[in-house]
């Protein structure tokens, strides 16, 4: 089985000794010749300025493609598309296109008066400047907004028709979550790729807490493993083996593409890469 193509999320630094995490996190990972790089907007956009730094640095001292987030969280639509204006100034060719979780101490969304006031209406907008490759977010469980599975892949054909070319899943445990998902969307008409989303688990109580704002499911088998991972030590071993586990059982269910949910933290994802089979390739290139 030949390897899979693979793809990184960043998430922008807030601190010097975040900066220097990334900048590894990104040297690290670049021989691994990822499809693309995604950076991420904080919650609420408040790391906008960080996020159009960072795609601009990955892309010129790291020779990876970058897809830069771009949300509809309190900005103007005139002010969304000057951004991805500044973007395709910069030479970035892939956005992806999320609505946006709401800021922090807000309990829901809420589309700013003169914004966009969906992900398909962002889509729409960009797919109608001819400048993107647009990639989108994707729920193979249940969204906490969704009233049900059956929305979530409404929604993700919406986006899709709206001119979106790929999506990429949220976070889950267990291959037969993504193909039920798959199988849901190749039913309603959905043939755009759907890569999944995996993320190494570097802290269990960590990912709990993620999962459950998200609605991922977490298996009583995966809870009962690092229960007792914690108590003999043996987490990262265990979060190494579960990745492999995963990304294998949907290779072999026909998947090409994975990308990985790095936390700025490369070793898990690296160590799950080089298990899958990808091998780094060593450039001497922009290593001062």
């Amino acid at each position: 089985m030949p390897a899979p193509r693979i793809s990184f999320e960043f998430f922008p630094p807030k601190t010097l000794e975040a900066s220097f995490q990334l900048w590894e996190t990104a040297q690290m990972l670049a021989p691994l010749k990822p499809s693309f790089a995604s950076v991420t907007y904080g919650a609420g956009g408040t790391t906008r300025k960080l996020t159009h730094e960072v795609v601009n640095t990955i892309g010129a001292h790291y020779g990876m493609n970058v897809a830069a987030h771009l949300t509809c969280v309190e900005a103007t639509k005139a002010e969304t598309l000057d951004i991805a204006n500044a973007y395709a100034e910069a030479g970035v060719t892939e956005i992806v296109a999320l609505r946006g979780d709401a800021p922090k101490g807000v309990e829901k969304f809420t589309a700013h008066p003169d914004g966009f006031a969906s992900s398909v209406e962002l889509i729409e907008a960009l797919a109608d400047t001819g400048k993107f490759k647009i990639r989108v977010g994707a729920y193979p469980e249940a969204h906490p907004e969704a009233a049900d599975m059956q929305a979530n892949v409404d929604w993700l054909k919406r986006k899709i028709d709206a001119g979106a070319s790929s999506a990429i899943t949220q976070f889950f445990f267990e291959a037969e979550s993504f193909f039920r998902f798959r199988d849901a969307c190749v039913k309603a008409g959905i043939e755009a790729p759907i890569i999944p989303g995996i993320l190494p688990i570097i802290s269990w109580d960590g990912t709990k807490r993620f999962a459950q704002s998200c609605g991922a499911h977490i298996p009583a088998w995966l809870e009962e493993a690092f229960t007792a991972a914690q108590r003999d030590g043996r987490e990262e071993l265990l979060a190494t083996v579960v990745a492999t586990e995963l990304c294998d059982n949907l290779l072999q269910g026909g998947v090409d593409d994975l990308h990985f949910y790095t936390l700025n933290r490369p070793t898990l994802t690296r160590d799950v890469c080089f298990a899958l089979g990808i091998v780094p390739e060593v450039s001497l290139q922009n290593v001062a």
